[in-house]
């Protein structure tokens, strides 16, 4: 009896009717990018921060991050030669500069805003991103000494928090990369109550560590990049885990700050091989045949 030749499952693209492989994630809302919701909330986050808490960052600095990134995006793009300009990926990239990233120089400022656009062409491995934009920008300038980042610059109000919560609960789900936020959180609020029980001290101590704006932002959107994060889910909650044990070590053993951003920026490296041993459907914002998707 000759053998049946194995198939792979396949279903009708709801954004361009073609046939693709079952395993390719699927946006919830047909014809809707994910990185529309990434970007509004974002731009929320930036103008109630500018205009309700008088954040260090000012409008012309935000504008002259945005403007650069966008023209980073450009040139990037008929430099490769890509079929189209997409401006979505350099706004998230922008965006979260502006929220983040603080100096007193705006040579500095661009700079950021040009290693983190241009880092998504140049450091690349097999057609993936190695590092989220922002946090190899925001790592790069502090190792500089002419920038730095306020974990605490939005306080810790229980509204402003669970605001930020629920819109980068929204930004995830649609980014089919909520597990590895979920397994970040779960990994590095467990290690810092964990730490405050061990050493005696009150609740309100390690609570007051995970109420800060720049925590949920690192959470919600950058650690959750589908375009940097393993692509199967068991890799991603291993690669969140990671994350959190080494951003607590850096944190509460080598007593520095923003711990997070180094513990990331360190082991984003381990995502090609995280693809090799635990494999899965790479992620694409958009369906497409050619695979240039930035």
């Amino acid at each position: 009896m000759a053998a049946i030749p194995a198939t792979t499952a396949t279903f009708p693209s709801p954004t361009t009717g073609k046939i693709v492989p079952a395993g390719t994630p699927r946006r919830r809302w047909p014809g809707l990018d994910p990185r529309l919701y990434q970007i509004t909330a974002l731009a929320g986050l930036l103008a109630y921060g500018v205009l309700r808490l008088d954040l260090e960052v000012r409008p012309e600095r935000a504008a002259l991050i945005l403007a650069t990134v966008l023209a980073v995006q450009y040139g990037s793009t008929l430099l490769w030669h890509l079929p189209a300009f997409d401006p979505m990926s350099a706004l998230i990239s922008g965006l979260s500069l502006c929220l983040l990233l603080r100096t007193h120089s705006p040579a500095v400022a661009v700079a950021g805003a040009i290693l983190a656009v241009g880092s998504k062409f140049v450091v690349r491995f097999r057609g993936k991103h190695i590092f989220n934009p922002t946090n190899f920008a925001i790592v790069a300038l502090l190792l500089t000494g002419q920038a730095w980042v306020s974990p605490g610059q939005w306080g810790s109000v229980a509204f402003f928090g669970f605001l930020i919560v629920c819109i980068g609960g929204l930004v995830v789900n649609r980014a089919a990369r909520s597990d590895v936020t979920l397994a970040f959180l779960a990994a590095y609020a467990g290690l810092v109550i964990g730490r405050s029980l061990w050493l005696g001290e009150p609740m309100a101590i390690p609570l007051h560590r995970l109420q800060n704006g720049a925590l949920q932002i690192f959470a919600f959107f950058m650690i959750s990049d589908p375009r940097t994060t393993p692509d199967s889910r068991a890799g991603r909650v291993l690669f969140a885990t990671l994350v959190a044990l080494g951003g607590a070590y850096v944190q509460f053993r080598l007593f520095r700050t923003n711990g997070l951003l180094w513990s990331l920026a360190a082991l984003s490296p381990l995502v090609p091989i995280l693809d090799r041993i635990l494999p899965g459907p790479r992620y694409q914002w958009t369906v497409e045949p050619q695979g240039r998707s930035i």
